[in-house]
């Protein structure tokens, strides 16, 4: 997986308001500048504020299966009795239909969005074929995924605030295509990406939890299968003046977008 998309953003006050609707805006995260030991460069040591899982009761035990929390309609909880990571770790729990994860996006042409967006502002940029895609950065903070298709290829752009990390993952792993959204929780780990928090994911089709910093599904009937990240070569982080020189039919996800949730969706088996 590519390791540093973008360079880690160095806040001392973030409003996690940013990482999408029903997220206490007084969360906040800071990161404080300590001396190393041995008197050489400062290590950053990132201290959270955010709201543990497991204090706020989000982890549960039903006829003997351990579940998180996934929103008010108990057909929404994830199954997590083999997951791989640690309760403890665990941030927010708002549920996992609360991010807009887009299923069918609408896009706008280069010349419309060039009416929406400043030359510096940054993006995702797709190309396939004859086809160009761009997703900013600045949507992406609001969708945090979006399946698309181009080229008849399932691929999923997606960005986490946190993490100041996007990517554009291939969506057909081992065969089957999956659809992809936000948990409603985020995760860290003190080896993994300087410690930072990363949003956890989930798919559709099995309901397994999946944690892009380490790029592998940790829990459910995908746990241990890797996240495919798009080869680098259909794909590129960039700015909007780079786009509109080199991609004037490029097509723009189009900003404020919603959609009603599906209440219900195919399902793999472990069978099938």
């Amino acid at each position: 997986m590519k390791q540093k998309l973008f360079v880690i953003i160095t806040i001392t006050s973030l409003a996690i308001s940013g990482c999408g609707e029903g997220v206490d805006k007084q969360q906040k995260a800071t990161v404080t500048e300590v001396k190393a030991k041995d008197g050489g460069e400062k290590d950053k040591v990132h201290e959270r504020k955010f709201p543990s899982s497991l204090e706020n009761g989000k982890f549960f035990e039903k006829e003997g299966r351990k579940y998180l929390y996934g929103g008010e309609d108990s057909l929404q909880h994830f199954d997590v009795t083999d997951f791989s990571l640690k309760e403890e770790q665990f941030h927010f729990g708002i549920g996992r239909e609360e991010f807009p994860a887009l299923l069918e996006p609408e896009f706008i042409s280069q010349k419309i969005a060039d009416t929406i967006f400043s030359d510096t502002a940054r993006f995702l940029l797709l190309k396939m074929g004859t086809v160009a895609k761009a997703y900013s950065i600045k949507d992406l903070t609001r969708y945090e995924v979006v399946n698309d298709v181009v080229e008849g290829k399932p691929v999923m752009a997606a960005y986490c605030i946190l993490a100041d990390l996007g990517a554009i993952y291939d969506r057909t792993i081992e065969g089957k295509k999956y659809t992809f959204a936000l948990s409603g929780y985020t995760y860290f780990d003190k080896d993994v990406w300087n410690g930072l928090d990363g949003f956890v994911m989930w798919d559709r089709e099995t309901e397994s939890l999946w944690w892009p910093l380490i790029s592998k599904a940790v829990s459910g009937q995908m746990k241990g299968t890797e996240m495919k990240v798009l080869d680098e070569q259909y794909w590129s982080q960039t700015t909007w003046d780079e786009i509109k020189k080199k991609e004037p039919e490029v097509q723009v996800l189009k900003p404020g977008q919603d959609f009603e949730r599906p209440k219900s969706w195919p399902k793999y088996t472990a069978a099938s």
